[in-house]
């Protein structure tokens, strides 16, 4: 299992960019869009970087979930979303303690990740109907 140092820095990257862009907009109408992209790709660095935390440094999902200013339940969810460790979460789209620990047995010994059985759906927004 590589490193996803590379990964995290390209959505910080973005994530700047997006920002820099915004900053020079000349109206709010037109920095929603790319405030909006920024916040996408920072959500996005935190997951990852919470799963790198979880696999390459031990960290628990407690202490992750605590570091990212995330409650313990919030955590499992945004894991289950990574392309690491979505091969290892439950049916309910969630990742937890004994599939990190999975996960970082099968990397220990060099075994490819089990294939999802169906991939997750990102996290979005869904209005709710105007009655």
């Amino acid at each position: 299992m590589g490193t996803g140092r590379d990964q995290l820095d390209r959505l910080i990257s973005d994530a700047a960019a997006a920002l820099s862009h915004a900053e020079r907009s000349l109206t709010a109408k037109d920095a929603l869009p790319l405030l909006s992209r920024a916040q996408e790709q920072l959500t996005r660095a935190i997951d990852e970087a919470m799963t790198a935390a979880v696999l390459e440094e031990g960290t628990s999902l407690r202490q992750v979930g605590q570091l990212a200013n995330l409650s313990e339940n919030a955590v499992g969810p945004r894991l289950a979303r990574t392309a690491r460790l979505m091969p290892y979460a439950t049916p309910e789209g969630r990742v937890t303690r004994t599939s990190v620990e999975r996960a970082r047995y099968d990397a220990e010994t060099g075994r490819p990740a089990p294939t999802p059985a169906q991939p997750i759906e990102p996290l979005r927004f869904r209005r709710r109907r105007d009655t």
